[in-house]
């Protein structure tokens, strides 16, 4: 899946779920895409950032990445990464 294709998944799921907290992640042409979105309650009561996870998450792909506190996105060279940062991202929900 490509990054837009990714993106507008990510706005369609915050749209519909309350308490999403969402990290879509694939490979494409070789490379690692990266999507984090949160919905806005989770924001409020947790404190999180799709800015700051993303740019955390993206080390496992050996890129970087930002956006805002709702959603953001991130580019790496090396999708074999995509299964340790699902595990860091799980972790971050417990």
């Amino acid at each position: 899946m490509d990054m837009e294709s990714m993106k507008g998944v990510a706005f369609e799921l915050r749209n519909e779920i309350p308490d999403l907290f969402l990290v879509l992640a694939s490979e494409s042409d070789g490379k690692a895409n990266l999507v984090v979105a949160i919905s806005d309650a989770l924001i409020k009561q947790k404190n999180l950032n799709a800015g700051q996870i993303i740019r955390e998450l993206a080390k496992e792909i050996q890129g970087g990445g930002g956006g805002q506190p709702h959603i953001a996105t991130a580019g790496g060279k090396s999708p074999a990464g995509i299964p340790l940062l699902l595990e860091k991202a799980r972790q971050l929900v417990k």
